[in-house]
């Protein structure tokens, strides 16, 4: 992603540039969003099966993202070959984990789920230490990883037995923490400096996992017999603000204050998914869920600690 904006220069008579809500808020509001977007899904999987719920999400944010596309007069990207990529990448970063959190919330609590999705900067610290030559470890972001896996073992109570957890949500749940690295690793080879914008390359990414689903959808639920409203209306939030605007807000962060600090999101996702989940869903929090999430986040963030000059 590039970070490079152009110089200001001045002028006797500069025209007044549009203004732009302070870059906190919006990280504050990107936090929200995300950090919400779990109990969205576990909202949505009352009324939905699971795949119903990632397509609606799929389609409401691409219906975002395309409007987006239209007021700036971006067109999609060609080339078949692109589009072969962007397939594998929408895949890997929409289709497999939207796809996977929304199975895994049938029977695991919204908070464990906005945990597990703090483990993708673990996951992508372990897979670039053997997809990425470039990126070559040191001791911290070594001890790093291993201190949020620590993490991971403390949240899920692994002295115990995992006593309470369900496993298999558990791990749909951490499988599609590891999805979004190894997407990110495949358009870091694949899809790296093509020329098009990150607005087009995403919109069309995400046009292509509503088809994906579109695809699978019928061959594994059936028609929904009656419409649920609120868990329709919690669908169409969790696509139009959760995968539309948030893109829309990230790529904006990036552009301005530089994707490190862009990516301090992700320690804040935990925390709202779990505060939301308590207090609106009534979740149970045990001692090891906070204490846990907190080790998680404090590796996650070792592994980002890079070389001085690097």
């Amino acid at each position: 992603m590039s970070t490079v904006t152009a110089p200001r220069t001045q002028s006797p008579a500069p025209a007044r540039p549009r203004a732009r809500l302070d870059w906190r808020l919006r990280f504050g509001a990107l936090s929200l969003i995300w950090g919400f977007s779990f109990l969205l899904i576990k909202v949505g999987t009352d009324g939905y099966a699971p795949f119903q719920v990632t397509l609606g999400r799929l389609v409401f944010g691409s219906a975002v993202l395309a409007a987006a596309m239209a007021v700036k007069r971006q067109r999609l990207p060609r080339g078949a070959r692109l589009w072969g990529h962007m397939a594998v990448a929408a895949f890997f970063l929409n289709a497999l984990p939207f796809s996977l959190f929304a199975y895994a919330e049938l029977t695991i609590p919204s908070t464990l789920a906005g945990i597990c999705n703090a483990t993708s900067p673990l996951w992508g610290m372990a897979l670039s230490l053997v997809a990425l030559s470039e990126d070559r470890p040191t001791r911290v972001r070594v001890a790093g990883l291993g201190l949020g896996f620590l993490g991971v073992l403390t949240v899920l109570g692994a002295w115990q037995g995992f006593h309470g957890l369900d496993a298999r949500g558990t791990a749909m749940a951490l499988l599609a923490s590891l999805s979004y690295p190894v997407g990110w690793i495949y358009v870091r080879r694949k899809l790296a400096g093509t020329g098009n914008s990150h607005l087009s390359m995403t919109g069309a990414q995400l046009m292509l996992a509503t088809l994906q689903l579109a695809v699978v959808t019928p061959l594994f639920t059936g028609f929904p017999t009656h419409v649920s409203v609120v868990p329709l209306l919690a669908i169409a939030a969790l696509g139009a603000l959760g995968t539309g605007l948030a893109v829309l807000l990230q790529y904006g962060l990036v552009a301005e204050v530089g994707p490190t600090t862009a990516q301090m999101v992700t320690y804040f996702i935990p925390v709202i998914a779990t505060a939301a989940g308590v207090a609106i869903l009534g979740e149970s929090l045990r001692w090891t869920t906070p204490v846990g999430a907190v080790v998680v986040l404090a590796g996650a963030a070792l592994t980002q600690v890079r070389r001085r000059g690097a």
